[in-house]
Order: structure tokens, then C-alpha cells, then sequence
């Protein structure tokens, strides 16, 4: 810990310099924990270094991606619970650039409180190291700023940022889509990280008991069923891409079914989804009924249950769902390619 910088004025100003040298101290054992071959620095320096491993690749494309945890940072703050937004965090952002075929390789974190309190950011970072440690992607860097008068004392901001590879002959595009080819549901955990702001208006989390079991969620709280972190599809898909090349990938995310399937479809073709085959979770039918939100609404807002859809070639498409199911993803089918104007069509 640097014990000579220190500065009375700025700590009446609301800013502990000192709390800012703990935190780093608290956090480098979690950051160890996601040391790959490729980090060439260590923690505290102006930049992180890293060396990508690029043998074999004929033409080395960089794929980067950023997000933040949005409003779900609220649940939290109620349930005085950090240690696993982070894995949100980074989850984000490598299921982005998977979307391209790409394998993450580091993550940086920008952290931004009212009040620095050490061992809240701890928790914060340890959750960023295990979501790196799920996507074998290096944290090697990140920025803790507190900032006093913009965030109140108990609140903070988590956002991030990596960078992944793939060669270029690899990266995944639609241009080889055809009629009849495989739509595959890969599962997601719960809610993730997207349409909270409407989460919290249906349950009023301010004022809700989030605590209490839920029959609706077999027994489990709001809270927790909430909290629950985004799934990584990393490890999983880059199995799967030894083998099969995807025709389409995409991350679903804010904007439901309807804005993120369309993003991997060429025009003149859309998704045909049967809604019996969808395996959607309790938590979002208990959303469904408690804020009165139609159908439409809830697969344009909400995951519905699938983190992920993979659109593979008829002949692939067992071997896809035997390659993910091995590798702990009870994926599935849940519909095709058809000739279509209209990008998605449940039915």
C-alpha cells in the first residue's frame, strides 16, 4: 500500500486516496485468479499488456465489446449483495463478441462509487474474476473512481470492456443462411441483464419484500431469482466452433426476440419460432401476470429464457446439440429459417 500518498484536502472533499490503495490490495488475489500466458503486466500500471497467442491464424482480427450492468446494479444495492453483478458485467460483454466467433482474451472494469469502501469493491472485482475465470479472458485492468456528489455513499456503477480474436476466414457471417436451416435455443439463467428499469417498476423492488420465498419461483425469493447472474455461453460455443461453423449467432439481449435474432438473419429470410417449443422460465411469467405486459411485449423485452440462438445447417444440427449438451448446455430446438420479409415470426 503506498503509505506516503495521501491528501487531507481531497478526504474533505469526500475522496479517501487511501481507500482507493485498499481496494487494489483486497482485489489482486480475485485478478491472480485470471492470469493467462497472454498477460505481459501486472496491476497499477497506465496500461495493461497483453501478447494474443496467434499461430495458426492466417489473418488475426481483433473483436472488441463493451457494456455495463444497467438498472439490476438496484436490486444490489437492496439485497447488499455484490459479488456477482460482475459476472453480469463481463458476461455482457464476451457473449457480444462471441457472436463473431471470437475468443475473449482480457477484460478491463471501470468501477465508479460515491464512497469507495474497500470491501464492497473487493466484491465487486471478485465477481468481475470469476466471470473472467468462466470465459478464460484475463482481467488486466480497470479504473475505481469515487466520485462524492454525483453517486450517493451506497450506490455505485460497473461497466466493461474486451477485446477478443478470431481469424478472419472464421469470423461467423449469414451469408451462407438457407431456408430450412436449424434454430437452436441455448438456455439463459434468469432475466440476465436486460429490461430491469421494467422489472422494477412490476415488482416496485424499492418498497418490495425480496427476501421472502415465492411460490411462483419454487420457493426461491425475488431477490435472488433476480440476482441471478448472466450466463456465459463461452466455453460452450468455442467447443462447438472446433467442430460445426454457425450459419448465425446472437446474444439475446435488450430488444427480446424481435431486435436481436434479426441481427445474424440476411434480408429475405426470417426466424420461425414455435412458442410451445420455448422453454420459458417462471420468472418471467410471473413478470407476464403481475405487470400485465402482453406477449409481444415480454419476448421484445425480455430473454424468455434463451441467452442464446445458434442457427446451424440441417446436417448440423444434432451434432451441435450433442457438442453443447456435453458441455453443460441443455440447448434445444426451437425453430428454422424460412423465406420471410418479417425477421422473426413466433407462432
Amino acid at each position: 500500500m503506498n503509505t506516503k500518498s495521501e491528501s487531507k484536502a481531497y478526504a474533505a472533499a469526500g475522496v479517501d486516496i487511501t481507500a482507493g490503495y485498499k481496494a487494489v490490495e483486497l482485489m489482486k488475489a480475485h485478478i491472480a485468479r485470471t492470469e493467462t500466458p497472454g498477460v505481459a503486466s501486472g496491476i497499477g500500471g497506465f496500461g495493461g499488456l497483453f501478447i494474443p497467442d496467434i499461430r495458426g491464424m492466417e489473418e488475426p482480427v481483433l473483436v472488441s465489446g463493451t457494456d455495463g450492468v444497467g438498472t439490476k446494479l438496484k436490486i444490489a444495492f437492496r439485497m447488499d449483495q455484490h459479488d456477482t453483478v460482475g459476472i453480469d458485467c463481463v458476461a455482457m460483454c464476451v457473449n457480444d463478441v462471441l457472436c463473431c466467433g471470437a475468443k475473449p482474451l482480457f477484460f478491463l472494469d471501470y468501477i465508479a462509487c460515491g464512497k469507495n469502501v474497500p470491501e464492497r469493491i473487493a466484491e465487486l472485482v471478485k465477481g468481475v474474476a470469476e466471470g473472467c475465470v468462466q470465459s478464460e479472458a484475463a482481467l488486466i485492468g480497470g479504473e475505481t473512481a469515487e466520485m462524492p456528489g454525483f453517486y450517493p455513499a451506497d450506490e455505485y456503477d460497473l461497466a466493461g470492456f474486451c477485446v477478443g480474436i478470431v481469424d478472419r476466414k472464421k469470423i461467423i457471417d449469414n451469408s451462407r443462411m438457407r431456408p430450412g436451416d436449424v434454430l437452436i435455443a441455448l438456455p439463459s439463467s434468469g432475466v440476465h441483464s436486460n429490461g430491469f428499469s421494467l422489472v422494477r417498476k412490476v415488482f416496485d423492488v424499492e418498497n418490495a419484500d425480496l427476501t421472502a420465498p415465492v411460490e411462483a419461483l419454487d420457493g426461491a425469493s425475488l431477490g435472488e431469482t433476480l440476482l441471478t447472474p448472466t450466463r456465459i455461453y463461452v466455453k460452450p460455443v468455442l467447443a462447438l466452433l472446433q467442430e460445426i461453423t454457425p450459419k448465425g449467432l446472437s446474444h439475446i439481449t435488450g430488444g427480446g426476440f424481435y431486435e436481436n435474432i434479426p441481427r445474424s438473419i440476411p434480408d429475405g429470410l426470417g426466424a420461425k419460432i414455435r412458442k410451445d417449443d420455448v422453454r420459458v422460465l417462471p420468472i418471467f411469467r410471473l413478470i407476464e401476470e403481475k405487470g400485465g405486459i402482453s406477449e409481444h411485449d415480454m419476448f421484445n423485452t425480455f430473454n424468455m429464457g434463451v441467452g442464446m440462438s445458434l442457427i446451424v445447417a440441417p446436417e448440423d444440427a444434432a451434432r451441435s446439440l450433442e457438442i453443447l449438451r456435453a458441455n453443460g448446455v441443455d440447448a434445444y430446438v426451437m425453430g428454422g429459417i424460412v423465406e420471410s420479409e418479417d425477421k422473426v415470426v413466433l407462432c
